[in-house]
């Protein structure tokens, strides 16, 4: 299969890890970064020595891991030289994870009273951090206020999780999922900020499946990956996102509202129910276009000798939907005359733009972590024509049909 770029690839990123439990993530974070080909260059906090090893960290970045600002000893002499500056030129991002509310209250008022401090106030490329914390230190108006501060000095946030914490409490303050920061690292890298903002975006992702009875169905190869590529980059650039998906092995962000169905029918149901309180529907699920005419409410038996099975088609969702104000993405896969059947669709349906996969196209479309697209834009609209995008991952693949989205807004 053909290689597609990556945009972590080469990259080098200074990892902070201040004095969290979760400061044991950094190890996974690391491993993640290096994997996609990122150098990533380790600064310690003292109080992070409490809960990790330097030796852990400097192993799997395969670089010296920094703690103290000046060394322990000059007796032999010293030829530091301004290290900090060094590494703050040097950096393309930077990622405090985790980030203590100690740390984040000393960033927001100019401390720079250790070493990852003084870096950070030296950086001259784009900082992302992840606050770690127990739910009472991060619901603080105090915390929360520095908080809004570092957004407004241009930081990426990527917020804390609910879950269980290190005290025993539930509720919010657990760092971010270390795919999550993964996947914000990449949106920063590519250019991209939180610039949906107060959108509300509905996707659809996956299959449906069509019941014979109660153990057989009738199916397609959607894996979702696509719709969910989609739903993670639109939360990660600022939207409020609900996922409506079919049957899937693929996993979202827990802040995305996820409303799991089965069949075509439930995934109309739900569109219906959902799109009103949306501003736009990326319509990226495969949904069945036939379902078994007659469902059997047991077991077809084997010695029954079904030959042939009666099939009807589903509802078309897009068809029968009130369209109102609402922009409509839509998905055509087709396999020949492509553009021809992709613009039938984008008029029938009145869409506002409709992405096009082709099988014919190797590593894209249907079970592919990668994808290559043509936009197709409707007569009158305020894009026209067509776009072609090249191969990509499917997550690069989603900033651009939301960077297209965006323009409709």
């Amino acid at each position: 299969m053909k290689m597609v770029p990556d945009p972590l690839k080469g990259k080098k990123i200074i990892l902070g890890v201040t004095g969290g439990i979760a400061a044991y993530k950094s190890a996974i974070l690391i491993r993640g970064l290096v994997s996609r080909g990122a150098e990533v260059r380790v600064i310690m906090t003292p109080s992070a020595l409490e809960f990790i090893t330097p030796l852990t960290l400097s192993t799997l970045s395969s670089n010296p891991v920094v703690v103290n600002t000046f060394p322990v000893s000059q007796k032999n002499g010293v030829d530091l030289q301004t290290w900090h500056i060094e590494y703050a030129l040097w950096a393309d991002a930077a990622i405090i994870s985790p980030a203590t509310v100690n740390t984040i209250a000393k960033i927001v008022h100019g401390f720079a009273d250790n070493a990852l401090t003084s870096v950070i106030m030296a950086l001259r490329c784009p900082l992302i951090v992840a606050p770690a914390a127990d739910t009472d230190m991060y619901n603080n108006p105090i915390t929360q206020k520095n908080i809004t501060e570092l957004k407004n000095y241009g930081a990426f946030v990527v917020e804390p999780e609910n879950g269980f914490l290190a005290s025993g409490l539930s509720g919010i303050g657990r760092m971010a999922n270390t795919d999550k920061i993964i996947d914000a690292a990449e949106i920063v890298l590519s250019g991209y900020k939180k610039d949906l903002n107060g959108k509300k975006i509905l996707v659809t992702a996956g299959p449906t499946l069509e019941d014979i009875d109660p153990v057989r169905f009738i199916g397609n190869r959607s894996s979702g990956k696509m719709g969910y590529a989609i739903a993670k980059a639109a939360f990660l650039r600022g939207a409020d996102v609900t996922l409506i998906s079919g049957p899937t092995a693929e996993k979202i962000y827990p802040e995305i509202n996820l409303v799991k169905i089965r069949s075509a029918a439930q995934m109309k149901n739900a569109v219906e129910s959902h799109i009103k309180k949306n501003d736009a529907l990326i319509m990226a699920a495969a949904v069945a276009d036939y379902k078994p005419a007659k469902y059997s409410g047991s077991k077809i038996k084997k010695e029954q000798n079904l030959k042939s099975l009666a099939l009807t088609t589903t509802d078309d969702i897009l068809a029968s939907l009130k369209k109102d104000d609402k922009i409509i993405v839509g998905f055509a896969l087709e396999t020949e005359n492509e553009i021809k059947n992709a613009d039938k669709k984008l008029k029938s349906k009145n869409l506002d733009f409709i992405v096009l996969n082709s099988l014919k196209d190797s590593g894209a479309a249907i079970e592919n972590d990668t994808n290559k697209i043509t936009i197709l834009y409707p007569k009158g609209s305020k894009q026209t024509g067509k776009k072609q995008f090249p191969l990509l991952s499917k997550f690069q693949t989603a900033n651009n049909i939301l960077n297209e989205l965006k323009k409709l807004f």
